[in-house]
């Protein structure tokens, strides 16, 4: 599609390590090697916009299911808003995930009224919190290569709108990240990842059965980032990971909504103590 000199192509995978570069510099702080996990969630859904030739804008359009989908990484290039360039942008994305699926989203405050004039409610807020990392790993917890894939593929289902085996794969292998869980039973009551982001490090996402398995699972993801900051969204409709935030003496730097433009998913939002991202959910 073309308005003027302006276009809107499907985003190839080289284009996105670019556009997390745009989003590093907007203070998103997105995992360094988050980018492949991202685009094999659905390679078809990654946009750019191109004037002149020139990458000046883009969006993420990721189609879990028939039923479920996240838009992210909506950017216009400082120096070219206010020409109607993300509207465009905007129009695609929600072109490709059609009317039929219920659309997530994390809007910053100053974009919050244009999402609600589309269609799209808040949920709850993502507050992100900064710790120092440290300390050391409690007892109980495992790697979670060592848990049957298909284990944590039935947990996260419970906890996330639809099925994303191929992401989760590829999440839980990044390069300079761990990932470990506790097993109880022999089933998974909890998980979390934390990776090397463009500033120190993020944890996302942290799933629990209660507070005190959240607990033992942030202790240890912080004893990965030893003394570097370290990230983590905490949904404020879960006030027990806001306390468990709280009593670890971690500071607020950051609030976004978490919107849909269909019904609020029935998640068990009291498990989730960070989402996984703020870009794909």
């Amino acid at each position: 599609m073309t308005i003027d000199n302006f276009t809107v192509r499907q985003m190839l995978r080289s284009e996105l390590d670019l556009v997390m570069d745009w989003a590093a510099v907007e203070g998103w702080n997105p995992g360094v090697y988050d980018a492949e996990c991202f685009y094999q969630a659905d390679q078809c859904g990654f946009f750019v916009g191109e004037l002149n030739n020139e990458l000046v804008a883009s969006i993420s359009a990721v189609a879990y299911s028939q039923h479920f989908g996240v838009l992210g990484f909506y950017i216009v290039k400082p120096q070219f808003r206010g020409r109607g360039f993300g509207m465009k942008m905007w129009r695609a994305a929600m072109a490709y995930l059609g009317t039929e699926r219920n659309i997530g989203l994390d809007g910053v405050t100053a974009q919050q009224e244009n999402y609600k004039k589309s269609g799209f409610q808040i949920a709850y807020h993502h507050i992100r919190c900064e710790a120092v990392g440290g300390g050391v790993v409690p007892d109980g917890i495992v790697e979670l290569k060592t848990v049957p894939i298909d284990q944590l593929f039935a947990y996260d289902q419970e906890l996330f709108p639809a099925e994303r085996q191929q992401f989760l794969r590829l999440w839980i292998k990044q390069l300079n990240s761990t990932a470990l869980g506790v097993v109880r039973d022999g089933h998974v009551v909890g998980y979390g990842v934390i990776r090397q982001s463009h500033t120190g490090f993020r944890i996302g996402p942290l799933h629990a059965d209660d507070e005190q398995i959240a607990e033992q699972l942030l202790l240890a993801l912080l004893a990965f980032g030893s003394d570097a900051p370290v990230f983590l969204d905490v949904p404020d409709a879960n006030p027990e990971a806001i306390k468990l935030a709280q009593r670890y003496g971690m500071k607020p730097v950051f609030e976004i909504a978490r919107m849909y433009n269909k019904e609020i998913p029935n998640l068990p939002i009291n498990r989730v103590f960070a989402v996984t991202s703020l870009e794909v959910g």
